[in-house]
């Protein structure tokens, strides 16, 4: 292998593909991993280092599987896995279509990649495995399927880090607790939201020191700090009522 090589599943997000640029400026070969690996190719053909394009059936587990053995293969290992793989849509009225479809790629597609990235770095005996999670996963939400699914993931971490320390193995487990980033951006707050480079430099210096788990941005931290603390009823914010709410009843 060359000086490193890392694997990002879910490549065609704004986040992966400025990882990538930065992991490439430091000479990482990459692997990059999408449902169209076509879309890829005008990305690739900008970044310094060695780069290529894997497709990526997350519907659809046992191909998952073989994609990523494939390339693993092709490419002869990899010291870092980083998977940014998710699917978030709300609707009020909880279609279980929507439902499904959010634990399908959240969860069983999730779970499809973590457990074969894992076997394989078992099987090359070191590395570092990292998913790109949510604080969301730290509590219910309306969007009932997405907070669980996250939950699930940030689980299915643990207990894989659990296990590579069963096995005495030289693999680093990284949680990446992403921030709610979406609704800082749609609210406008410039206190949370931040911008893409500093949110993927941010996640690489930790996955450089090999934290077990990320806050990201670090501000994020007194938020699940505070989710942890809520009660019930405060948490719940349709308890909570606007000032113009207030006025109009006053």
């Amino acid at each position: 292998m060359p000086i490193a090589t890392a694997f990002i599943v879910g490549a065609s997000s704004q986040l992966s593909q400025e990882m990538a640029r930065q992991l490439s400026a430091q000479g990482v070969e990459l692997a990059l991993f999408a449902q169209n690996s076509d879309d890829l190719t005008p990305f690739i053909e900008q970044l310094p280092s060695a780069a290529h394009a894997f497709e990526l059936s997350i519907d659809q587990p046992q191909q998952t599987v073989q994609q990523l053995e494939t390339a693993w293969q092709q490419l002869g290992g990899a010291h870092l896995v980083v998977i940014n793989t998710g699917f978030n849509q709300y609707h009020p009225d909880l279609p279980w279509q929507l439902d499904q479809a959010i634990i399908q790629v959240n969860v069983q597609g999730f779970a499809a990649i973590a457990n074969t990235c894992f076997k394989l770095l078992c099987e090359q005996g070191y590395g570092q495995l990292a998913a790109i999670n949510s604080i969301a996963g730290m509590r219910g939400g309306s969007s009932v399927s997405f907070h669980a699914s996250k939950a699930f993931s940030a689980n299915y971490l643990e207990g894989l880090s659990m296990h590579a320390q069963r096995l005495k193995l030289p693999i680093t487990m990284t949680d990446i607790q992403l921030g709610l980033l979406d609704k800082a951006a749609m609210q406008q707050s410039r206190l949370w939201s931040a911008p893409i480079p500093k949110v993927a430099k941010q996640i690489l210096v930790g996955l450089q020191k090999g934290k077990r788990r990320l806050y990201v941005t670090k501000r994020w931290r007194i938020i699940a700090w505070l989710a942890k603390l809520l009660p019930e009823y405060i948490y719940n914010t349709r308890h909570w009522k606007s000032k113009t709410a207030a006025k109009k009843e006053g």
